[in-house]
């Protein structure tokens, strides 16, 4: 019998290459093929590092496949691996590929006693619900925001948990329900829940991590301390969660969880601003993000996520308001000052591949993208970036592949799932690319009930409306994002391509001529974008263009 035809046990996992079968302490772990046939690969090496395209030639050999099908299978299987020390064995060498570095032992299986299930286990698998503000404050809401992200951000360095991203959680942000129909709806096992109220140079935080199922309290706990001890009250929220389901820390999770991003409160405090503003979009909130960054960067210049926070505006900045070249130079120099700061940083790596992309250094990019997801499969924006790259440059079926996993990983985000549905319709795939659009006017609407605000969800939404047959309504959610917000550049464009769809070409390209002036920029992606079609004949909208590569030459040439 060949070493790869045979039977493996390392740690409490017996792998039987013969049957197809992974089992875990007699029960046995359901794994897609692909996944399989990777973990058998590593498991016949090692010890021993096996290239990236080595495991792309085995398990795919008679298909060219993304690279990023790999990374997400790489994912599942760490999660599937996680033992009850959390140690999951794969350890990725990156750029290179991955090595397993768990003692294996080549034998016959014990009898186990395999118990099949058609339902997948939710292990140790943990939503943060947002903390609630007792305050009474306002003005506090970007620090609770913070506190919950990072706590989430903490509990996500511990292998033998499964915690849902940041992404994920925004749709339960102030919609009280129950921990059950939270459980059940996104599939967790427990539900943390707590709040803060900050008073002066004081902080009191209470936290509760409650079972799903039947809404128990495994553990909880109440801090009063001063601000400055936030990042020690996350580090021990994250170790006491880990003692009450019984995980085991290593010492490198321990380090890493005891590593601060910053030891300066203020440093922090500005960041978590600057955090606040960033996801709002519009150009007056970018500015005021890109303040508040800039600040946490001269209060600690040692400070990563500042620096990456720094350079996400700058790029944005660039595409969608103001073509200056220092804007793209900026976000260049934050996001590889991020990187060199903290090279384990998938964010800063994700800055890096945006910046990288809008300077047209497209194998740089490249590279970053596949260097976040490799560090972080769930981070919504490097899915999101790279997708927006793709399609950027007519790279259509990696664009929508790219959104589909944008999507996976936050499930209620209305953005990756209208920009699939234009993915699809550029390549001609307009069944598929409906009931995606359908999708994405049903998040967009959800979406707009929490944040009624939202003009970038109304814009992105009457073109997915127009798309699956409501041009009343598409009509009607241009008109009315353009009464909200008619000088914002992004706004402009996107409701340009409404009116183009619906044969109003004259309004169509007054607001393309009007977003150009308004300083939306991105060159490329007007380019490629299928909304333009019934206008790109037109002698105006061929003008614009010209004017629009003109003034950014000028602009970037100096």
């Amino acid at each position: 019998m060949s070493r790869g035809e045979g039977v493996f046990q390392f740690g409490p996992f017996q792998l039987d290459a013969r049957e197809h079968r992974l089992v875990r302490n007699g029960t046995e772990v359901r794994l897609q093929p692909k996944a399989f046939e990777i973990l058998r690969v590593l498991v016949e090496h090692a010890g021993r590092l096996v290239t990236k395209d080595e495991l792309l030639r085995r398990v795919w050999p008679d298909a060219l496949v993304e690279e990023n099908n790999l990374n997400k299978n790489i994912s599942v299987l760490r999660k599937a691996l996680d033992d009850a020390g959390g140690r999951c064995h794969i350890e990725t060498v990156p750029r290179v590929g991955y090595r397993f570095t768990a003692d294996v032992i080549q034998g016959a299986l014990a009898p186990t006693g395999v118990v099949a299930s058609n339902q997948q286990v939710l292990g140790n698998s943990i939503a943060v619900l947002y903390f609630e503000n007792l305050s009474g404050d306002q003005e506090d809401e970007y620090f609770r925001d913070g506190m919950t992200e990072d706590v989430i951000t903490e509990l996500a360095k511990i292998k033998g948990l499964r915690v849902f991203p940041r992404s994920a959680m925004l749709v339960f942000r102030d919609k009280p329900l129950p921990i059950g129909q939270i459980g059940r709806q996104l599939g967790a096992a427990y539900v943390l829940e707590g709040s803060i109220r900050r008073a002066g140079s004081r902080l009191r935080t209470t936290a509760r991590l409650a079972e799903t199922s039947s809404g128990h309290s495994l553990w909880s706990e109440r801090y009063d301390r001063s601000l400055e001890d936030v990042f020690a009250i996350q580090d021990e929220i994250a170790q006491n969660i880990a003692g009450a389901l019984r995980v085991m820390l290593t010492e490198r999770e321990k380090q890493e969880i005891r590593k601060v991003p910053t030891s300066n409160i203020q440093a922090y405090d500005y960041y978590l601003r600057g955090r606040q503003y960033f996801y709002q979009m519009r150009r007056r909130t970018l500015e005021f993000a890109h303040q508040m960054f800039s600040r946490a960067v001269e209060s600690d210049p040692g400070f990563a996520r500042a620096h990456a926070g720094l350079a996400d505006c700058c790029s944005f900045q660039y595409m969608w308001f103001e073509v200056k070249e220092e804007n793209l130079l900026a976000a260049l120099s934050a996001s590889a000052q991020a990187v060199k700061l903290d090279p384990q940083s998938a964010e800063a790596h994700a800055s890096l591949g945006l910046a990288e992309f809008l300077s047209k250094n497209y194998d740089s990019a490249r590279e970053a993208f596949e260097i976040a997801l490799e560090l972080d499969p769930e981070l919504f924006e490097a899915y999101y970036f790279y997708a927006r790259s793709c399609f950027s440059q007519g790279q259509y079926e990696k664009a929508a592949s790219l959104f589909a996993q944008a999507s996976e990983v936050n499930p209620e985000d209305y953005q990756s799932a209208a920009l699939r549905g234009l993915a699809l319709r550029a390549l001609g795939r307009g069944d598929e690319a409906r009931l995606v659009l359908v999708e994405a006017c049903r998040k967009a609407e959800q979406h707009l009930q929490l944040h009624p605000d939202d003009v970038r969800a109304i814009c992105l939404g009457s073109g997915a409306l127009y798309d699956i047959g409501e041009h009343a309504r598409a009509r009607e959610w241009a008109d009315r994002a353009l009464a909200m917000d008619p000088d914002e550049g992004t706004v402009l464009y996107n409701v340009a391509c409404t009116y183009a769809k619906l044969n109003d070409v004259n309004t169509a390209l007054e607001c393309l001529a009007k977003a150009f002036r308004q300083g939306f920029g991105h060159k490329e992606w007007v380019e490629h974008d299928p909304d333009l079609e019934p206008v790109r004949a037109h002698p105006r909208y061929k003008c614009l263009l010209w004017e629009l590569e003109v003034g950014r030459h000028v602009e970037t040439s100096g």
